[in-house]
Formats: C-alpha cells, structure tokens, sequence
C-alpha cells in the first residue's frame, strides 16, 4: 500500500488544482478536435499540446530558475536571495520585492538562482527564445503566409 501511495504522490495528480484539471480537459479537448476532426489542426494542435505540457502538476517547465528556487522552499537559499534584496528571507517577501524591483536586478536574481543550481523549464526557455525575443510572431506569420493558396487569386484577379 505505501508503494501504491509513493507511486501516486510521484506522478503529481496529488498536487492537480481545479484550475490545472479544467485547463488539461481543455486541452485534450483541442487536441481532439484538431486529430479526429481536422478542425484547424495547425492551429488547434500546438495550442493543445501547449496547454497540455504548461498544466501538468508540478513538472515545473513553465517555471523560470527563479520561481523554481521559491517554490523549493530552501531556507538557506531565500536568506541569500533575500538579503540581496534587502527583505524578509520569506517567499511572498522575495515575491513583492521582485516585482518592485527593477529589470537588471531581477535579472541578477535570476543568474544567482542558476547559480545555485536550479535551471528554467523548458517552456520558460522558449518564452525566453522564441517570444521574449520577438522571433515566433515573425516566424508563425511566414509559415502562414507561405501556406497560403493563391491560386485561387491569381486564376480570377478581379
């Protein structure tokens, strides 16, 4: 029974929120209609999976380094990221003081959890990459573009 108990304490679904079920069921809600029904797949199928892969619980990949080390809950870890920002070693503390705090020192804050040794999830790097940067708009509106069928246009130019 406590193999059965660590097992299901493992895989997260203790940890699912109402909010993490709803948004799941939606998702496999956009995958389904853009595989068996073929209703906009380009569209539907990387939203799906994307809602998917954001709301499974406490797999973190939508967690910078920063908000993985709060959410680990180290005391030694928070006195140092607090004393740096000059508040109380306490995580809603370091939360308000972050978001008072001005970009290069969040940033800083952000280096020092890597540091330590905790690394951003895999989605928050390709917030970071792809639409931080502004490249992913560019790159969605070529691929679009490019699929789209102008014959049509060019057979009857009115």
């Amino acid at each position: 029974m406590e193999s059965l108990n660590a097992l299901l304490q493992g895989m997260g679904l203790m940890h699912l929120g109402a909010g993490q079920a709803i948004m799941l069921l939606v998702s496999l809600l956009l995958l389904w209609l853009a595989i068996a029904k073929k209703f906009e797949p380009l569209l539907l199928l990387p939203i799906g999976f994307g809602g998917l892969l954001s709301n499974i619980p406490e797999a973190g990949m939508a967690l910078t380094a920063l908000e993985s080390l709060l959410a680990h809950h180290d005391a030694g870890q928070l006195a140092v990221i607090a004393a740096k920002l000059n508040c109380a070693p306490d995580v809603h503390a370091i939360k308000e003081a972050l978001a008072l705090a001005l970009p290069s020192v969040q940033s800083q804050m952000e280096n020092l959890a890597v540091d330590m040794g905790y690394t951003p999830g895999v989605l928050a790097l390709f917030y970071k990459v792809a639409i931080g940067s502004g490249v992913a708009p560019l790159v969605i509106f070529m691929g679009v573009g490019a699929m789209t069928d102008f014959g049509p246009l060019l057979a009857n130019p009115r």
